[in-house]
């Protein structure tokens, strides 16, 4: 599946029938695009031990590792969970960043984010040199965003984007970074670097998220914005602004399906 770009593997694993051992090695091989199905990212579906709870969501990065929460696969494991009976069009899930809630319309899913934390303005960053100067918010996941005044099709987002998601400011852990441009104050556009991908991806929910929270601290948007991403599809971000913090995020968008298929074992043999 996709959402706005981001793809994703989704395994309905309530039978337990996807490998355990040496799990980030065998994620790794199903996310590389030239040996593997190819994702940024693959989910698992497990039971949940709370009976208010529909299931638990695990979700692995390409590079195998664990992260706790996101935004554009969140959507899609909601659609696909509705598809495959496993809730209806609107439950409640786990994930490692807390329990989200979905309510599914089609192909467009709404998504309520968790309480976002952590927020810092004006961070002053030396990265290698160059100078930067960048906000922060976990929504859910670690964002850092910088605002482009123009020609952010142009940017070097890989290279600026690594020296900031690695820097010590933000060990052990990392960040993802996002250049955003403020097109009018509903609107704006976005790029982002993700770590475990390691790489730009055509979308990502959380940082879209984390863009229009800190773009409305700083006086440049309000709710309802419209974010457009690097697959120039629209996401759109609702939240009520208080002096402080935010509540009631609410992350809406589409989730499509691409294929289904069924994984060998002979692929799901770990050495």
């Amino acid at each position: 599946m996709h959402g706005s770009g981001n793809d994703f593997i989704i395994i309905d694993n309530r039978h337990e029938t996807f490998p355990e051992q040496k799990r980030p090695l065998l994620v790794t091989r199903l996310c590389r695009r030239n040996i593997g199905i190819g994702a940024d990212g693959l989910f698992l579906i497990e039971n949940d031990p709370d009976p208010g709870v529909d299931f638990l969501w695990r979700f692995y990065n390409a590079d195998g590792s664990e992260a706790e929460m996101c935004g554009n696969g969140g959507r899609c494991v909601a659609r696909f969970a509705t598809l495959n009976e496993i809730a209806s069009n609107k439950m409640i899930f786990r994930t490692l960043a807390g329990l989200i809630r979905a309510q599914v319309d089609g192909e467009r899913v709404r998504l309520e984010m968790t309480t976002p934390f952590g927020l810092r303005q004006g961070i002053h960053l030396n990265c290698d040199g160059e100078p930067e100067i960048v906000d922060f918010i976990n929504t859910g996941v670690p964002h850092v965003v910088i605002n482009v005044d123009h020609d952010l099709a142009f940017l070097a987002i890989n290279e600026r984007g690594a020296r900031i998601r690695y820097h010590r400011e933000f060990a052990p852990a990392g960040t993802n970074v996002n250049f955003i441009e403020v097109l009018n104050e509903q609107r704006l556009s976005i790029r982002t670097y993700e770590r475990g991908v390691e790489n730009e991806t055509l979308a990502c929910g959380t940082g879209s998220v984390a863009a229009a929270l800190l773009a409305s601290k700083n006086g440049v948007v309000r709710s309802p914005t419209e974010v457009l991403t690097r697959a120039g599809e629209s996401l759109l971000v609702h939240y009520k602004k208080t002096d402080s913090s935010f509540t009631e995020v609410f992350l809406e968008g589409g989730a499509v399906i691409v294929y289904k298929g069924v994984l060998e074992s002979d692929f799901l043999k770990v050495d």
